[in-house]
């Protein structure tokens, strides 16, 4: 008992800006590494004798050891103590980073990088808990506007510094980098953090016990719906039986997770909190959130690279614009969310983005080179004004002693997202190229006059090139063909991003849902 009461004594009184930067230093580099090692995957490949196919678990290794830690946050916060827990992660993911560094093969490498994910994993959920309870009500705003810094602008700056990291380093090095910072952001935590008394450490004493079915179902279900999101595209998706047993089985577990989990005493996931409405239309916000802005995060360095003859520095500053416009709006929006609804302040997000990305969907193979800056810009500005008041919502009514529990699932719904935006926009770009594709093809014809033209004229600057009139004739079709090919890849582009410019307008009106209130003060700072 007297342990006990040691925990619940009041807690010195810290700057929550402090803890603020304290719990943003670590949050940062977990999220950085989600994407830091995408454009080094042929570096790694040919360095440890490996496929860029075999490479690519680089990455799924990753996602998937996170994603099925994400939900278990909470319970672990409750087993073990919300600080110990988050030195825990923080560790992990330190010295995880050092073994990717270090491997000297592909497998130690995917070894080392599942570590990793694990201890990445509960970083985001606790870090995001824990600015929740250091700020007063009226300032929660500002709070996740802070968290939002580190968790939507790191996946933007992620492939630009890992390439050039990769291109004047060593692959190796945008693993060792986590080193110092893990170091630093242990001392700070360990000085400035203290768990508030909803927190404290619990473990078996207060009956707490392990949900070894619940922790089954949830492994298994996340893990394999991970696989068949960053695998499907690969292999064909449904032709392939690999990822149709993958299906089934990822199905049948999270079916089985949720009838388990309503009736667990000791859930390993609290499912009980979508009953509150705020909370559930929150989370699958962002959800959504995460299928557009990781998918077209994912789709304009593609389209500028293989299109328009961009380097992969050069597309990387056409994204940088917005990512810098981002992180100076998201102090606004936390400032503006003290006074104005939140839901108001997502249906404004929701247009702005929507118009940025229906605005990408008019780019062309001639566009100027600032055009795809300015609409970019004009998309990430509105992921601004959604995902800090979209996590000021769902928090709203959920109970201090669930905070760890909420933030673990509203960020696997972001992860979750993510991976399905990129699964979307990846696929529909092959299909619909191919359609765009057999549309033109029955375009180029003998009896077509724009055709003919084009193609005497490309004969005639051919032979004038030095060409014989047999081979210039080969040489045009060539040609016509690959610009055809280009034409029918820039409309599906075109098609991905009005698709997901309708994804935004699609989910307006879940806004007239939300139960709404403006911002409530008092509530003091808990650490």
């Amino acid at each position: 008992m007297e342990a006990v009461a040691e925990h619940v004594q009041p807690l010195p009184q810290v700057n929550p800006w402090l803890i603020a930067a304290t719990v943003m230093l670590a949050t940062f580099m977990e999220v950085l590494d989600t994407s830091v090692a995408n454009v080094s995957l042929p570096h790694i490949a040919g360095s440890l004798s490996a496929g860029v196919d075999e490479s690519t678990w680089v990455l799924t290794s990753y996602l998937v050891s996170n994603a099925i830690v994400l939900p278990l946050t909470g319970w672990f916060s409750d087993l073990f103590g919300r600080k110990r827990f988050f030195i825990a992660c923080v560790s992990i993911f330190t010295v995880s980073s050092l073994l990717c560094g270090l491997a000297p093969s592909l497998p130690m490498l995917v070894v080392a990088r599942v570590i990793q994910g694990a201890g990445g994993g509960g970083m985001q959920p606790v870090s995001q808990a824990i600015l929740v309870d250091s700020f007063p009500r009226s300032k929660q705003g500002m709070a996740m506007a802070i968290y939002g810094m580190g968790v939507v602008v790191a996946p933007t700056l992620g492939p630009t510094l890992g390439g050039w990291i990769t291109d004047n380093y060593t692959w190796r090095w945008i693993f060792f980098l986590n080193v110092p910072v893990g170091i630093v952001s242990l001392l700070m935590i360990s000085v400035l953090i203290a768990d508030p008394a909803h927190a404290i450490y619990k473990g078996f004493r207060q009956g707490l016990k392990i949900d070894f079915v619940g922790l089954g179902f949830l492994g298994v279900g996340l893990g394999f719906l991970q696989v068949v999101l960053d695998k499907g595209e690969r292999d064909d998706w449904f032709g392939s039986s690999f990822i149709v047993w993958m299906t089934v089985v990822c199905v049948v577990s999270l079916i089985a997770l949720i009838v388990w989990e309503m009736r667990a005493e000791n859930p390993v996931v609290d499912l009980r909190l979508f009953r509150d409405r705020n909370f559930a239309i929150s989370t699958f916000m962002m959800y959504a959130l995460g299928v557009v802005m990781y998918g077209t995060t994912v789709l304009l360095p593609i389209m500028l690279q293989t299109l328009m003859g961009y380097t992969a520095e050069r597309s990387g500053f056409v994204l940088m614009p917005g990512g810098l416009l981002l992180l100076g709006m998201l102090p606004c929006v936390g400032f503006l969310l003290g006074r104005i609804e939140p839901r108001w302040i997502v249906m404004c997000g929701l247009c702005t983005m929507a118009m940025g990305l229906y605005q990408l969907s008019h780019l062309n193979l001639d566009v100027a080179s600032r055009s795809p800056i300015i609409d970019w810009t004009i998309s990430r500005a509105g992921t601004a004004f959604l995902f800090v008041p979209i996590n000021v919502m769902a928090f709203y009514f959920v109970p201090p002693g669930k905070m760890n529990n909420a933030s673990g699932m509203i960020n696997l719904a972001r992860n979750i997202g993510a991976s399905t935006g990129i699964s979307f926009v990846t696929t529909m770009l092959d299909r619909r190229a191919q359609f765009h594709q057999d549309v033109l093809v029955t375009k180029v014809h003998a009896g077509n006059v724009d055709y003919q033209a084009a193609m005497h004229n490309l004969i005639h600057v051919l032979i004038t090139r030095g060409a014989d009139a047999a081979r210039a004739v080969s040489q045009a079709h060539g040609l016509l063909y690959q610009e055809l090919q280009r034409q029918a890849m820039m409309l599906s582009f075109v098609d991905d991003f009005r698709v997901m410019a309708l994804v935004c307008l699609c989910v307006l009106p879940l806004m007239f849902l939300m139960r709404g209130g403006r911002p409530r003060s008092g509530g003091p700072p808990v650490h």
